[in-house]
């Protein structure tokens, strides 16, 4: 597990600021709890690419870079094939909002990342936190000792 977490804390900048030191904890929580950064993150270089392939996805954050001089993205959630929100600005930012999207509608959360949005509503929002898996239970208890 630490060599998984040490690959993603590499690729962090020297100097992270608030946002993407949110992003690397998103990214490190998905990676202990065996899930694929690439099922909810997904990462583009142009946006005809990331077009064709966001328009099969079932509930996604994406990031398409907009300008690589700048290092500026275009961040946005996809449900269900339909960008349902742009212009989010930071991976944290888009995070939360697809959580409020998904508890708002009631939809359904992916099987492959269901520990991820089960940590989100259980253990960050409080949200029918007594019934936990028995892997985020271990999570909750190691952060509360």
């Amino acid at each position: 597990m630490g060599l998984k977490l040490k690959a993603v804390l590499i690729q962090t900048p020297s100097n992270p600021n608030i946002n993407i030191t949110r992003e690397v904890v998103i990214r490190c929580l998905m990676v202990y709890l065996g899930e694929r950064t690439d099922q909810l993150l997904k990462e583009y270089d142009d946006a005809d690419s990331a077009s064709q392939e966001l328009a099969v996805q079932g509930m996604a954050i994406y990031s398409i870079k907009t300008n690589a001089s700048e290092g500026s993205h275009d961040i946005g959630i996809v449900v269900e094939g339909i960008r349902v929100l742009t212009s989010q600005g930071t991976i944290p930012r888009a995070c939360c909002m697809l959580i409020g999207i998904a508890y708002a509608v009631n939809l359904a959360y992916p099987k492959q990342l269901n520990y991820m949005f089960e940590a989100f509503q259980k253990l960050f929002l409080e949200l029918d936190r007594s019934k936990l898996s028995p892997k985020l239970n271990s999570l909750k208890n190691k952060l509360l000792a």
